[in-house]
């Protein structure tokens, strides 16, 4: 029997009861993984209600001044299952070519996220345009993978429409969980290219990594879409991934129709590999190099 470790600290009974009683997509996808914090975050709105401004936490651990947080654009929208979800648009350069659509990983919200946006742009010469899930942050009701999917499309038709992004000047980046949204969005609509950093192939792979198919029943299963994405796809994925496998990455990069060069991060876990050096020189020349070629 796999040690409770291996299955996200969930007991043998947990496990029966999560997949047996019955396997519903989203008893998965709540057990295993969603994990909203308290709000970090907060909008401000001016008197007539039509315009917000970010105000952030403590918690949000703000690395710059005030006067960036000029750079911030902050909105509602709502989603087609009737969610109001919070987003911002980062002004990062004013000749950036690109715009980032960024689907955030888990235990985390747009307030503390705010200050590693801010420094990715600046760094790859792009825009950032993010969203918070559906019952993380400020976004109204709860997480689940019917709202993953309408999220990131409500966010995707407000960056085309009111910010007029054409699509090969969008980059989806979906970091985690985020890469479950990313690629259903991605095997829907090309774009410029496509960055999964430690993406799972499903929601049944992470609980018991011996899986060899998808069941039904299972969540989050971005292995089969994964063929109908057409844009350039770029697998970011560190080799020590203690969260999800490196096997994942692995296994989605061998099934792109359209990867790029992927972004091996020895020695990297689930949480730093933006803490190595070629992380964002890799980064760097996917849009500068490879996107203009």
């Amino acid at each position: 029997m796999p040690k409770k470790s291996e299955m996200n600290g969930l007991s043998f009974s947990d496990i029966c009861c999560l997949f047996c009683c019955p396997p519903f997509p989203s008893r998965i996808a709540a057990k295993l993984a969603f994990l909203p914090p308290d709000p970090t975050y907060s909008f401000i709105p001016d008197e007539a209600g039509t315009k917000f401004t970010l105000k952030l936490s403590d918690r949000a651990e703000w690395q710059y001044s005030q006067k960036e947080l000029d750079n911030f654009e902050v909105f509602y929208t709502r989603t087609t299952r009737g969610n109001r979800i919070a987003g911002m648009y980062v002004h990062c350069s004013p000749n950036a070519r690109h715009t980032v659509l960024f689907s955030h990983g888990n235990a985390v919200d747009l307030g503390q996220m705010s200050s590693f946006y801010l420094g990715l742009g600046s760094r790859i010469n792009c825009n950032i345009f993010s969203y918070d899930y559906s019952g993380y942050g400020i976004s109204s009701d709860k997480p689940c993978e019917k709202n993953l999917y309408s999220d990131i499309d409500a966010a995707w038709h407000l960056l085309r429409t009111k910010y007029n992004v054409s699509p090969e000047n969008i980059i989806l980046y979906g970091q985690s969980i985020g890469t479950v949204p990313t690629v259903d969005l991605a095997s829907r609509y090309e774009v410029g290219a496509v960055i999964l950093h430690s993406p799972l192939t499903s929601g049944m792979r992470v609980a018991f990594p011996n899986t060899k198919r998808t069941w039904f029943f299972d969540a989050f299963p971005s292995i089969e879409k994964i063929h109908k994405v057409t844009s350039p796809v770029l697998v970011i994925h560190g080799t020590e991934d203690e969260v999800i496998e490196f096997s994942h990455g692995l296994a989605i990069y061998e099934r792109c129709p359209r990867p790029v060069e992927p972004l091996w991060v020895e020695g990297a876990g689930h949480n730093d590999v933006e803490l190595y050096g070629q992380y964002l020189e890799r980064l760097k020349h996917l849009i500068s190099v490879e996107l203009v070629n």
